[in-house]
């Protein structure tokens, strides 16, 4: 059996470090597991509706929360989640890279999920070199040669990190131009690592244990060209994908997630926020708000659990910063785990 913690949290988006925020303030033993960090906020280059800031971009605000509740002694390992089966005391939630682990709730915060491509390889290879994630995963390919499929502001933003820890960047588009701002793609190939190859597609990722090579055909060609590569970033938009829990809690006509005003789904232990959710109005304060929602039912279900009082509706009072401390211990971070 894996480790225990009191909550789990599935998603990385506003919602789910907003969640991990609050019950860590809580001093729940909080664990954050996602495929990603940011989720579709990323995608979003300024935010001028957010309270407290006439203007930040979406990687910005989710730095920003994901400081605050590493502070607070969350933990966080990037994986995807397979299955979440109910057990004895609690849940048990497993993950692609094997992994299990137990815990008293779970708050499902993942919004939508990274696009993958559908080629042959992808799926053995996730994890092992396939990434979802640029500002994940690029530290992990520091002078090793990569693949990154997107474009956009987005992409833009995404070859320019990898550019800065990789030794060569093939940056693969379907189109003529990967970006449409001429001084944003100037500074992408400033450092003249980045090659851009335009009009392709990926049509297989090669390698046993690991990523060892990409096949990209192009469309305008008909010509296909294998690249030697240890990663591929795929970063290609979003889908809804609830059919894992389908049978475990209440779904709508549009596989949204049911819940009631307290965030509470039709599983006892089991609540949800954000995107994911039926809640109409997809804006990033209002998956933020319902993350500190469901954090704190989550904590009063948990304590009622253990036979103590539950009647926690704000979250108002001063604390430490416990995980302060336990940076200096090396302790209290966000773990990487592949």
């Amino acid at each position: 059996m894996g480790e225990k913690y009191d909550v789990i949290i599935i998603g990385a988006g506003i919602a789910g470090l907003t969640a991990a925020l609050y019950s860590a303030r809580q001093r729940l033993k909080t664990l954050v597991i996602s495929i990603d960090l940011g989720g579709q906020l990323l995608l979003a280059p300024e935010l001028q509706n957010f309270p407290g800031f006439i203007s930040i971009s979406g990687l910005d605000l989710i730095k920003r929360v994901e400081e605050q509740a590493r502070l607070y002694g969350s933990n966080m390992v990037f994986d995807q989640v397979t299955g979440i089966s109910p057990v004895e005391n609690g849940f048990e939630v497993s993950t692609l890279s094997g992994s299990k682990y137990l815990c008293d709730a779970i708050i499902l915060a993942f919004g939508k999920t990274p696009k993958e491509l559908g080629v042959p390889g992808e799926k053995k290879l996730k994890g092992k070199g396939v990434s979802y994630c640029v500002i994940c995963d690029s530290p992990l390919f520091t002078g090793k040669d990569v693949v990154l499929v997107s474009w956009g502001y987005h992409g833009a933003e995404g070859a320019i990190r990898l550019r800065d820890y990789a030794r060569k960047v093939y940056w693969v588009f379907p189109g003529e131009k990967p970006v449409d701002d001429e001084a944003m793609l100037q500074e992408v190939l400033r450092k003249g690592n980045v090659e851009l190859i335009p009009y392709s597609e990926i049509v297989e990722i090669v390698g046993d244990e690991k990523v060892e090579a990409v096949v990209i055909r192009n469309k305008k060609a008909s010509e296909e060209r294998k690249l030697e590569v240890s990663g591929i970033f795929v970063e290609i938009g979003y889908v809804t994908k609830t059919d894992f829990i389908k049978d475990l809690v209440e779904l709508n006509e549009k596989g949204e997630i049911v819940v009631d005003e307290y965030c509470r789904t039709s599983r006892e232990g089991i609540f949800a926020a954000g995107d994911v959710t039926e809640m109409p109005f997809k804006q990033a304060v209002i998956a933020a708000g319902m993350g500190a929602c469901a954090a704190l039912s989550a904590y009063n279900y948990i304590m009622k659990l253990r036979g103590k009082k539950a009647v926690l509706t704000a979250d108002w009072r001063h604390l430490s910063m416990p995980g302060k401390e336990k940076e200096k211990e090396g302790r209290g971070l966000f773990l990487k785990l592949k």
